[in-house]
């Protein structure tokens, strides 16, 4: 028979529910789960499917019930020689029991024809076949485990096992003559020893025994206490020679020195971690500033090469503004001067900056120390970053024109040169020739110069002396149009210029420059506070606050650090000169600016010309200064990147050089452990040896040597009076094995089949070990290994359990070769077998399940992943009628 599927609904746990196991296979099958998960419910259900009638109401039936009632289903799919079938059987209300060949679908019993039919598949009445032997519940594996019912049908079922093999058995005695002999022989016993050898009650052997036990047992009490004192004695010793290498002063030592050790690898790391955070982030704000300084530099440089093209257009333009060359060349001087003041208060920021660095450095002297240091220059460079990014933000404000300001003037005063050169155009031209002492005519009371062409593009008043005033008035048409078009280009000019709050084009494109580079500035210095600052300067404030102040005292010897305070004054002082002279800068270049106003006068392409390189020089400053400029920005952007790479590659070595934090947090940790465990351990030690010492001092008062002396006399002397009625009941008593024996001897071909099924399951376990049958109890009685015979009952309860189950795959073995295959059920078997031994025992299941069925349920997970097999599973369930 094999299993092939388990299926059971509303059955205790599974209260209005079901599962299902499927896919049950041939060899070894594994249903691992956790407890409560229903294995062993599984098991008491394919346990009473089997063995249970389903008209039963007795306790095991009810014990199926869920304790909301209801009427358990149970179900299970086999296959066996005729074919596949399928029983079922339902409890209580609506019960039922039923047989279902799969290959048709038909139903071929029910009720008492299907319990019938059951029985005769397992051959189960009246001892439960051999399920009642290889179906093991949890909890039993042993033998005899279950209860005396349970005990009674496991013997039933070897007897029919080993009767099956074996066949009948010949005449196990000799005839009459045998049996009155032995007759005799038991009578002549009797004085001394009942039917079973035991000695008969108040008879000469029961009374010498009775002597001899009861000295045997005063001497083994007493022995058994002078072993214990000797014990006491050792372990004494034992704990305390412990107790002397726990508080040795080397090994006391040894762990202090290790603690300390731990400790200080672990300060050393915290410190490491935190130089790590500061390096980092000096490196992202110096990697800040290589950027903006490699921006810089390529914004100079295409400002160098707009100038150079705008200068070949000034330079044409140049002969016809010679007048307005002077004020250019002052304003730009003006500027240049500006620019190198803002130099020089930029160096001197940097000095003052550099001041404070080393000052800030120059009190670093330990951990808290240097932390507190490094987030006070920290948060005064972020304050003095967000107090620049506010001024650049005011400035931003101040300077910001209305939208499209520049634009619309650029447009009106394009219209205006337009217009104006049209006029100029389109206007009557009066040219005077004086005669050799002619009188001078006056214009506005200044004479009229001769022979210069004078354009008349409004009413021109002359004064002719002794003659009168001579009006000259334009003609209408297209110059009064574009008069009237001048006029409104000017107004709307005007209109802008107000608005704007400037004088002039220039002044709006000045102003303009500057809120584009104060937007820049506020940007910056943003970016610098986020970088400085990510969590806001509140959140640096409150972590400076939170690391006090433990300022180490400077000696005599040291040199004086700069005052912190004297040097944050100084950069401040220093930022403020640097805004000044940027300040006097965007001055110099709106007075630059406002020189090249003056050009308007000239050609409007001219003009523009001029406007525009006069805006490159102001952008670039004094040409003589650009290259210098350059190499300035250029030795900047370098200085910036190797600042950066520099920053980096120290950031880098730290991260390199800084020890796992969390490795020396363990190694503090494990320290501080072995210290705690060794001075418990003496703790327990001197505990423990005290206790002892007590122990021994009470049973040393006892005189146990003399007392056991004096016992074994005694015993002496009983054993020989023993021993003459020994002596009678063992010749009787071989004289009856000896007839015996051929009764003895052919029982043995009962044992042959098992034994040889038995010995090569022992051998995965033992060397040369082997194993004798009680022939009554049909059970192993003996265990023989390395020549030694030990009592099954004194075994280990591991040794026990492996023996019953290697049994138990024996007896499996030879109903499987007999034609009678029965699947071997295990719930929780092995559960008192070490590592080791439990690998062989899978072997041994493995080995056994070649041809046949072996199902094994178990809660220990891990330890039964090692076994291998088909792994099965419980699924939810629910019959196909409900």
């Amino acid at each position: 028979m094999r299993l092939r599927a388990l299926r059971l609904w509303n059955l205790r746990r599974f209260a209005g529910s079901g599962v299902a196991l499927e896919g049950i296979a041939d060899g070894v099958n594994v249903l691992a789960a956790p407890n409560e998960e229903g294995k062993s419910t599984c098991f008491d259900a394919l346990h009473a499917l089997f063995f249970l009638p389903h008209g039963s109401a007795a306790k095991a039936a009810k014990a199926l019930r869920p304790y909301s009632g209801g009427s358990p289903r149970i179900e299970a799919d086999l296959e066996t020689p005729e074919g596949r079938f399928r029983l079922r059987k339902q409890y209580f209300g609506g019960a039922r029991a039923e047989v279902i060949d799969l290959a048709t679908g038909r139903l071929i019993a029910q009720a008492d024809e299907a319990e019938a039919w059951i029985a005769h598949l397992m051959e189960a009445a009246p001892a439960g076949g051999p399920a009642g032997l290889l179906w093991v519940r949890q909890g039993a594996i042993e033998f005899g485990m279950g209860g005396k019912a349970e005990t009674d049908a496991e013997h039933a079922a070897r007897e029919d096992v080993l009767g099956s093999v074996a066949g009948e058995v010949e005449d196990l005695t000799g005839g009459r003559r045998m049996a009155a002999i032995l007759a005799r022989v038991e009578t002549d016993l009797g004085v001394n020893v009942t039917a079973t050898g035991r000695p008969r009650t108040h008879g000469p052997y029961a009374r010498a025994l009775a002597e001899v036990d009861s000295l045997e047992d005063d001497l083994k009490r007493h022995e058994a206490q002078l072993a214990e004192l000797r014990q006491a004695l050792e372990t004494r010793r034992a704990k305390a020679a412990r107790l002397t290498e726990l508080d040795a002063p080397d090994a006391r030592a040894d762990r202090a020195e290790a603690r300390e050790a731990a400790a200080r690898a672990l300060a050393a790391a915290r410190a490491s971690a935190s130089r790590l955070d500061a390096a980092r982030a000096e490196a992202e704000l110096s990697a800040t500033r290589a950027r903006a300084a490699a921006e810089a530099l390529e914004r100079f440089r295409v400002a160098l090469e707009t100038a150079a093209d705008l200068a070949t257009r000034d330079r044409e333009a140049r002969a016809r503004a010679e007048d307005a060359a002077a004020a250019v060349s002052e304003a730009a001087a003006a500027e240049t001067r500006a620019t190198a003041a803002r130099e020089a208060a930029a160096l001197a920021l940097q000095a003052a900056r550099d001041r404070q660095t080393r000052a800030t450095e120059a009190l670093r002297a330990a951990e808290r120390a240097a932390r507190r240091e490094t987030l006070a220059a920290t948060l005064a460079r972020a304050e003095a970053a967000q107090k620049r990014q506010e001024e650049a933000e005011a400035e931003r404000a101040a300077a910001a024109l209305p939208a499209g300001t520049v634009a619309g003037l650029e447009r009106a005063e394009a219209e205006i040169r337009e217009h104006a050169a049209r006029a100029r155009a389109e206007a009557a031209t009066l040219t005077l020739e004086y005669g050799r002492g002619a009188p001078r005519i006056l214009r506005d009371g200044a004479p009229l110069e001769g022979g210069t062409p004078h354009l008349v593009v409004a009413p021109l008043h002359l004064d002719l002396p002794g003659i009168g005033r001579l009006t000259v008035t334009p003609g209408a048409g297209a110059s009064g149009a574009n008069a009237e078009a001048l006029a409104k280009a000017e107004a709307r000019r005007a209109t802008l210029l107000r608005a704007a709050a400037v004088e002039s084009l220039a002044a709006a494109r000045s102003r303009e420059e500057r809120a584009r580079d104060a937007a820049g500035a506020a940007a910056l210095a943003a970016s610098e506070v986020k970088i400085l600052a990510p969590d806001g300067l509140a959140a640096l404030r409150t972590a400076l606050a939170r690391l006090g102040d433990d300022t180490p005292t400077a000696t005599a010897e040291d040199e004086p650090p700069p005052d912190p305070a004297a040097a944050e004054v100084a950069v401040q002082a220093a930022e403020t000169a640097l805004a000044r002279a940027e300040a006097a800068r965007d001055a110099a270049r709106a007075g630059h600016g406002r020189a090249r106003e003056t050009r308007i006068a000239a050609e409007a392409a001219a003009e523009t010309a001029r406007e525009a390189h006069a805006r490159s020089a102001a952008e670039l400053g004094p040409e003589p200064d650009r290259a210098a400029r350059r190499a300035a920005l250029a030795a900047a952007s370098a200085e910036a990147t190797a600042e950066a790479a520099a920053r980096a590659e120290a950031r880098a070595a730290l991260e390199t050089a800084t020890p796992d934090l969390e490795v020396a947090e363990a190694a503090f940790q494990r320290a501080e452990s072995v210290q705690r465990r060794a001075e418990s351990e003496a703790r327990d030690l001197e505990v423990a040896i005290s206790g002892l010492t007590g122990r021994i001092q009470s049973q040393a008062d006892e005189g146990l040597e003399e007392t056991c002396t004096e016992l074994r006399g005694e015993l002496d002397a009983a054993r020989a009076r023993l021993a003459a009625i020994e002596a009678e009941v063992a010749a009787l008593t071989r004289l009856r094995s000896a007839l015996e024996a051929a009764r003895s001897a052919a029982r043995e071909q009962y044992f042959g089949p098992v034994l040889e099924e038995l010995r090569p399951l022992l051998g995965l376990l033992f060397d040369e070990a082997a194993v004798r049958f009680g022939e009554s109890s049909l059970l192993p009685e003996t265990l023989t290994r390395e020549g030694q015979d030990e009592s099954v009952e004194i075994l280990s309860g591991g040794m026990r359990e492996q023996l019953a189950i290697l049994t138990r795959l024996a007896f499996a073995r030879l109903l499987a070769r007999g034609g009678r295959p029965v699947p071997v059920v295990l719930d929780d078997a092995l559960v008192f077998t070490d590592d080791a031994r439990i690998e062989r025992m899978f072997d041994a299941l493995h080995r056994q399940a070649r041809d046949m069925q072996v199902i094994v349920l178990t809660c220990r997970q891990r330890a039964f992943e090692r076994l291998g097999g088909e792994g099965l599973a419980l699924t939810p369930w629910r019959p196909d009628d409900l």
